[in-house]
């Protein structure tokens, strides 16, 4: 098995755990995304000093720390299951689409007279589950590229979305399924809820059963894993249908919060957001290492740095530029050649005196 592996593994990227000791320690990886994260919320609190106040009216949470947790809960579905797509070494680009499907899906069925909340969403999670399907049956049976292969369900998903709306924006009233997108639950916002419910599930199932081990095998090495006796094709199909399910809530709670479907704008870029979400996190789009919990503050990065944006009081023809640029110093800080460089900048500076002398 070893003579296998040794001749697999100079065709693909070296694994993470070939690279130990090279990379920055697991509390390292923790550090600059929650680094970021932090001077972010401080620049929100010189900004507006009661950015941390948080009330209690009738029975619900309220302030601007909830509001961001709020705001951010479509975009931290979509990043759960781009996570996952990720670490096998994919993309999913068509997640935004999706989110327009199952919206469009069960807007159309409230308006048809369907009254089940029950059927509704499950008439949405198989919406994306089929969306997810198509795309991991794409890039794991056909074997076309997972960039292009989600392309497709990104163009051809908007259209599906218009089809059944008929070409209009649908809008409904339906209290039980609005309260996925606007009640509260033990003083929370919903969404937030069930941000919280299902990265549970998925970082269970990633970290406490050998699912994980396999998802980031096949991220490593898919020809390895192959040897190792993985099926790689049944793991990146899965990994596909997590993500369809996690963009199909996301497109659940767009429509419920709005009490209505737009093909045309619902997720609209979500999926780019998603994906600088878990870079932001740290993992590699080589595939392989993942977090969860990373990813997640990836997506509190992004929202508050959008809130700070506002908060600044800047035009708003500079909110994507200085976005950019942000992002681009958190990257920057998290890059290990990059942290080699400046040790090695700050080493030359400190000689440099004694030099001297």
């Amino acid at each position: 098995m070893s003579n296998l592996q040794s001749a697999a593994l100079p065709e693909q990227p070296v694994s993470p755990a070939g690279l130990r000791g090279k990379l920055p320690s697991l509390s390292g990886r923790y550090l600059w995304p929650l680094l970021g994260l932090f001077c972010l919320l401080a620049i929100n609190l010189v900004l507006t000093p009661e950015f941390f106040h948080i009330e209690f009216n009738d029975g619900r949470f309220y302030g601007s720390l909830i509001d961001v947790l709020n705001r951010s809960a479509p975009v931290a579905l979509l990043a759960i299951g781009m996570t996952l797509v990720i670490a096998t070494g994919g993309i999913d680009l068509s997640v935004g689409a999706t989110m327009a499907i199952a919206g469009a899906v069960c807007a159309n069925l409230v308006v048809s007279g369907v009254d089940s909340v029950f059927v509704l969403l499950v008439a949405g999670l198989v919406a994306g589950l089929v969306a997810g399907a198509v795309n991991g049956g794409l890039v794991s049976i056909l074997g076309i590229q997972p960039i292009v292969a989600t392309l497709i369900l990104m163009v051809a998903g908007r259209g599906i979305a218009q089809l059944i709306n008929a070409g209009q924006i649908v809008t409904f009233q339906h209290a039980g399924f609005a309260f996925l997108g606007t009640g509260d639950f033990l003083g929370l916002p919903f969404p937030v809820v069930l941000v919280l419910i299902v990265f549970a599930a998925v970082q269970l199932l990633m970290r406490k059963t050998a699912l994980g081990l396999f998802v980031e095998s096949v991220g490593c090495n898919a020809g390895a894993s192959h040897y190792l006796g993985i099926n790689a094709r049944a793991v990146k199909m899965l990994v596909y249908c997590i993500a369809g399910l996690c963009a199909a809530l996301a497109g659940m709670i767009s429509a419920a919060d709005i009490q209505g479907s737009d093909a045309n704008n619902a997720g609209l870029w979500l999926e780019l957001d998603a994906i600088l979400a878990v870079v932001i996190g740290g993992a590699s789009l080589m595939g392989g290492r993942f977090s969860l919990v990373l990813s997640l503050v990836g997506v509190l990065v992004i929202q508050c740095l959008s809130t700070t944006i506002i908060m600044s009081g800047l035009p708003p023809k500079f909110n994507l530029l200085i976005k950019a640029l942000v992002v681009i110093f958190v990257l920057l800080l998290q890059s290990p050649r990059f942290q080699a460089q400046m040790a090695a900048l700050f080493k030359r500076v400190k000689k440099q005196p004694g030099r001297a002398a």
